[in-house]
């Protein structure tokens, strides 16, 4: 329980009707979790304006209103706060009703395309074996200490975040490490929180569908630096084009990676092999049971964030070597004798071209290479000729198929995948909508020595379709291709 007004600090406010001397027992921005004695932010949506739901919020008990527009009409007892952004008040409203629990912990949150899930698993995994205690906020999951909680979007609501720092705050927690997407960036969910650092891992065309256009994402993944304050670092990707733009005009400490530039914290790939990495960091030969150069940087960025939290490098070069990569991340499943089979998330041209250019550094003699890959539905269009013409690039064999249609039919996306191929490239590909049928086939394909990605999933374990997510679990269709009842 705290007073309105307390909870209101650091809030712009515009407008205030009604008294701020009153207790508020719980805070909601969707009117259906509204109980008696609630604070009700009124956030307008990208679906949904909680404008409209206001009256509804106050009749299920909430006696104060955070909102952009004020009704004409307002009830007698109810406070009444108009601000110029509802979505960018709710985080520090949340924050100071859970007595700003960032502050209490180094947060550092990583953002990019591609490898904030392993980076942020990775430094999660290390600190944990270094006995320190630690929190993390990841696509696949959330952890407080060694418990688990489901992770629903990659980065929480405003709301549940703050609940869920009180949480890790309390339970002793020193570090947070956390992914942080442009949607939750542009959105105003990490407003309210306090920041130790921010890591910017590289950037390729993603998410058009929802920023208009490739600067429009570039300027929501710089939002993070923008976010930062004079004593927390701003980690960034020196080989990646955009990676100076992230951290212009940041307040941070201004420091970067690289395997290919001059920079701060540099490493070098000694050797890549299928059964892991052999890097040089600092001077000292690293061997790591991860795979690829997209990993090689995956774990310098870890390194460069443990030394800018100030911990010990030996420590640090002898725990990285133990690190396995997190579910559905360059994951190798069980399969017949001389047959390498993979399932990754790599749902983007860059990471799937990533994933493919490592998987054809390891071939030998006649090494096939058989591709399973799809395209999500509702989400950019314009990268599904694109994931086609990467996938029949580096593989002999392409399977295109079904990867979350979502409300779209798959034939239709299969077919703006294919319009991206020329007559030679589309030799190479089979069309299967059924997800299932296509991994059981491309299985009985390979032969000993070849190499079969399921690219796309990865870690999740649902395939959604019009609406209804069916179990579907890529390693588990693997596993039961090769090995039929």
């Amino acid at each position: 329980m705290k007073l309105l007004k307390d909870i209101l600090y650091g809030t712009r406010i515009q407008e205030t009707t009604g008294s701020t001397h009153v207790a508020i027992e719980d805070v909601a921005f969707d009117s259906r979790k509204v109980k008696a004695f609630s604070l009700f932010v009124a956030v307008p949506g990208t679906k949904v304006d909680g404008h409209d739901y206001i009256d509804q919020a106050i009749e299920n008990g909430a006696i104060a209103i955070v909102a952009e527009r004020l009704p004409e009409e307002k009830k007698d007892g109810i406070a009444y706060i108009r601000v110029h952004d509802a979505a960018a008040s709710l985080g520090p409203i949340a924050a100071s009703y859970y007595d700003h629990p960032s502050a209490s912990m180094k947060v550092i949150a990583v953002t990019g395309t591609n490898g904030k899930t392993t980076t942020v698993s990775l430094l999660y995994q290390l600190f944990r074996s270094m006995g320190r205690k630690t929190g993390m906020f990841s696509t696949v999951e959330n952890r407080i200490l060694d418990q688990t909680i489901p992770a629903t979007h990659t980065t929480p609501d405003a709301l549940q975040m703050q609940r869920l720092f009180r949480d890790m705050a309390d339970a002793g927690c020193r570090y947070v490490f956390m992914e942080a997407s442009s949607h939750s960036i542009h959105q105003y969910r990490l407003a309210g929180t306090q920041l130790s650092g921010a890591v910017f891992t590289n950037i390729t065309h993603e998410h058009l569908d929802y920023h208009g256009n490739f600067n429009g994402y570039i300027q929501a993944k710089k939002g993070l630096f923008d976010q930062l304050n004079s004593e927390a670092f701003a980690l960034y990707n020196h080989d990646d084009p955009h990676g100076m733009d992230m951290v212009h005009d940041t307040k941070g400490r201004i420091v970067d990676y690289a395997l290919i530039s001059m920079a701060d914290y540099r490493g070098r790939i000694v050797e890549n092999q299928l059964n892991g990495l052999h890097l040089n960091l600092a001077g000292h030969d690293v061997y790591s049971r991860l795979i690829g150069g997209f990993n090689a940087y995956n774990l310098l960025a870890v390194y460069a964030v443990t030394q800018e939290l100030g911990m010990e490098t030996l420590e640090v070069l002898t725990h990285l070597s133990m690190l396995k990569p997190p579910a559905g991340r360059f994951e190798q499943v069980a399969a017949p004798i001389g047959v390498t089979a993979v399932v990754d998330f790599a749902h983007t041209p860059d990471a799937l071209d990533n994933v493919l250019k490592t998987i054809d550094s390891f071939r030998t003699g006649k090494t096939q290479v058989i591709t399973v890959v799809g395209c999500g539905g509702d989400r950019d269009p314009s990268k599904r000729p694109v994931m086609a013409q990467v996938a029949t690039k580096w593989s002999d064999r392409v399977f295109l198929t079904s990867d979350n249609p979502r409300s779209e039919e798959p034939d239709d996306i299969i077919e703006e995948m294919r319009q991206g191929l020329d007559p030679i490239d589309a030799r190479k590909c089979i069309a299967i909508a059924n997800r299932r049928e296509a991994i059981r086939m491309a299985a009985q394909l390979t032969e000993s020595g070849d190499i079969l990605l399921v690219a796309g999933k990865g870690h999740e374990t649902y395939q959604e379709i019009q609406g209804i997510r069916h179990e579907f679990d890529d390693r588990v269709e693997l596993l039961n291709a090769f090995n039929p009842a």
